[in-house]
């Protein structure tokens, strides 16, 4: 289920974007699974075409779903690839930490400083770009 906050500062497109992004990542849309076309998502959920379609293009440049032409969207097995590389990444990053002597904590908010996290919010900082 997909819901856009229309009083939010956060534009109509990333909302999408990101909830498609978890549902994906979080396995609820598997590899292969048929996003609704373009046109049909923006009529469900209000929006123009071209916002939906930019949510689209971003999740295609992330590599977490594929158009294939008049076939349509689909979740990307390229997505499922990401997040086994994030997660040996992950484990690299561990040995790491644990070799150097560093704690849990600090190692967890130096992977939020890297990733934008604001400490007071425990959001992603605002990030200038397009838009």
């Amino acid at each position: 289920m997909i819901v856009i906050d229309s009083g939010s500062p956060v534009p109509p497109f990333e909302q999408l974007r990101a909830q498609l992004a978890r549902q994906i990542q979080a396995g609820a849309l598997p590899v292969g699974s048929r996003l609704p076309t373009i046109r049909h998502l923006a009529a469900d959920l209000g929006l123009a075409v071209n916002t939906v379609g930019r949510a689209y293009r971003e999740l295609e440049e992330a590599g977490l779903i594929e158009t294939r032409g008049r076939a349509g969207s689909f979740v990307s097995a390229a997505g499922e690839e990401g997040r086994e590389r994030a997660r040996r990444a992950a484990a690299e990053y561990a040995a790491v930490i644990a070799s150097v002597g560093i704690d849990a904590s600090e190692a967890v908010r130096i992977v939020q400083a890297a990733l934008g996290f604001s400490p007071a919010t425990r959001s992603p900082a605002p990030t200038a770009g397009p838009g």
